[in-house]
């Protein structure tokens, strides 16, 4: 039992039974043995309907206390779980159901209204997430189990449902539990197998590294169908016996303040995006006043300003937490260095969907500025460079958070494991002599200049980034020069009284700008406008492969 997440699961229902668990926000609660009798009615289901373990069962839906159910009850079944973003478009959904051989499909009510079941040959039937009931059924042992499920469960257990019932399978290290298909920023959707090691593996750092204790809350805003938030907003937490709140909707700022607000969550993680939205919008324009200028180079005062501005911003995110925990993409260093002023709470991770996701943490209070942290315990990190201190290399890593491949993709697979085991990243970065990983950029961004030098584009990026009038770039090379394309902040450039001529005109000081610090062979040459946000990962990370053919 030693290294069995299952048993992780039962323990906690069991050892919480009577705590709230997981919370719509602004709508119903599931305690704890709540979820558990969801659970075994799902389990019923999937027995009469002639599921087998190791059968694949999709779920696509927005976050929401019954998609954690669903989740929780394919995993303990013994069933394989094949989380699928909500907002992936229809044909994406249709393509991962079949590739993975689903048998079924869990649904949100959102989703299904896009889907057509005649793209879905495969399935035997589409179950609605929230209430179990059937959209399609192709199977008759499905129908007869929906129709007869409370008089199954009322066999079963006829003296009411209670905890000593909760009784879950043995999983083992090696067996799969997870396939979660990547949308990457380089590349086409993969299948990435994870097995219950990795789900383990993550978990038990979080055990050991975060502090969280039974009763405490959290939000979770970020997608479930994703690794990053799977498994530190929902499974983590659920097996602390904390109380989870699902947003339930797109998190846009001022929905998450209000949820800050009255959840006041003991820890906060997040993506770089939602943090440096809520910091350049609501704090930076403040402290450019020429006054408050002024007063900060004023010692005393300065001390005082920078305490009064990190209780705001500490207030903000609900004024409860032990840190915020960043991840997922680069964090800009302008809003870290502001972070890094005020002394806020925050660190930055590393992970992928590969390691189910994490491999480099460290706790705020000693967390180096720039960097993502270092290995987690019990996985292993190295830069493939001669040099790791001072020359970018890739990152390798080794440990039981590692996938098992890619699913009905060994091409692949042999491209990112090694025969020792270890995980190619694809990611470029330095190491320092203490372990800190510090990210350059992706070995597949990285571009050449004229004369062989090595250009980051994500690190020019993060300066354009910090520019007036700058929501969102990429930097992409078109015969041999280098070409900014910039989707502006429209809504904040308007409402400073600027016409479109004008932001074209910013641009270019921009440029201009930005050329002044950066050596002649990672200059722009120009700046192409964007008029609507760059398509993006579940991670909130631009699909760069998309924008690499960019004319004009």
């Amino acid at each position: 039992m030693e290294q069995s997440f299952i048993a992780y699961l039962e323990e906690s229902i069991k050892k919480n039974w009577n705590l709230d668990a997981l919370t719509d926000y602004s709508g119903a609660t599931l305690q704890y043995k709540d979820v558990a009798r969801k659970i075994e009615k799902l389990h019923l289901l999937f027995e009469a309907s002639g599921i087998q373990p190791g059968d694949k069962i999709a779920i696509c839906g927005r976050n929401c206390a019954h998609w954690g159910v669903t989740f929780l009850a394919i995993i303990t079944y013994g069933a394989v779980a094949v989380p699928i973003l909500h907002e992936f478009k229809a044909d994406n959904v249709h393509n991962i159901v079949n590739h993975s051989e689903a048998r079924l499909l869990i649904v949100g009510e959102q989703v299904w209204e896009n889907l057509n079941e005649a793209a879905m040959p495969l399935l035997e039937g589409v179950v609605q997430m929230e209430e179990f009931g059937i959209h399609i059924s192709r199977s008759h042992k499905l129908d007869y189990a929906r129709e007869h499920l409370n008089e199954l469960f009322g066999k079963k257990y006829p003296r009411n449902f209670r905890k000593e019932h909760v009784s879950y399978r043995q999983d083992q290290p090696e067996e799969l539990a997870v396939i979660n298909y990547t949308s990457g920023t380089t590349s086409f959707s993969k299948g990435v197998m994870l097995p219950y090691r990795s789900l383990w593996g993550n978990i038990t750092f979080a055990l050991e590294a975060l502090p969280l204790k039974p009763g405490e809350r959290i939000i979770s805003m970020l997608p479930m169908a994703h690794m990053y938030g799977l498994a530190f907003e929902f499974l983590f937490e659920f097996i602390m016996g904390c109380q989870i709140f699902f947003l339930t909707r797109t998190p846009s700022p001022k929905v998450i303040f209000q949820a800050f607000a009255e959840v006041k969550p003991q820890l906060v993680i997040a993506v770089p995006l939602i943090i440096e939205k809520i910091i350049k919008k609501n704090v930076l324009p403040k402290l450019e006043k020429p006054t408050m200028k002024l007063l900060m180079h004023v010692p005393y005062v300065n001390d005082k300003i920078r305490s009064t501005i990190r209780k705001q911003v500490v207030g903000a995110f609900g004024g409860q937490f032990v840190e915020v925990v960043v991840g997922g993409a680069a964090f800009n260093q302008e809003v870290e260095q502001f972070l890094r002023q005020i002394a806020f709470p925050y660190t930055v991770g590393y992970g992928m969907t590969e390691c189910g996701p994490l491999i480099c943490y460290e706790y705020w209070e000693q967390f180096k500025q720039g960097s993502c942290g270092k290995a987690i315990h019990r996985m292993e990190v190295k830069i493939l460079s001669d040099d790791p201190e001072h020359i970018p290399g890739e990152i390798v890593c080794r440990g039981p958070n590692v996938m098992l491949g890619y699913y009905k993709n060994e091409e692949a697979t042999a491209e990112a494991l090694d025969a020792e085991g270890w995980l190619h990243t694809g990611d470029l970065a330095l190491m320092d002599k203490q372990g800190n990983v510090t990210i350059k950029g992706r070995s597949k961004n990285l571009l050449l200049g004229a004369n062989g030098q090595n250009i980051y584009p994500e690190e020019i990026e993060d300066r354009l980034n910090a520019m007036p009038y700058v929501a969102e770039c990429v930097v992409v090379q078109q015969n041999e020069k280098l070409v900014g394309l910039v989707y502006p902040d429209f809504d904040d450039a308007f409402a400073h009284g600027l016409s479109n001529d004008d932001i074209e005109r910013v641009m270019e000081e921009n440029r201009l700008a930005l050329n002044a610090e950066l050596p002649a062979y990672s200059q722009l040459t120009k700046m192409k406008i964007y008029p609507e946000e760059f398509e993006k990962t579940p991670k909130r990370s631009i699909k760069r492969f998309l924008y690499l053919e960019a004319k004009g």
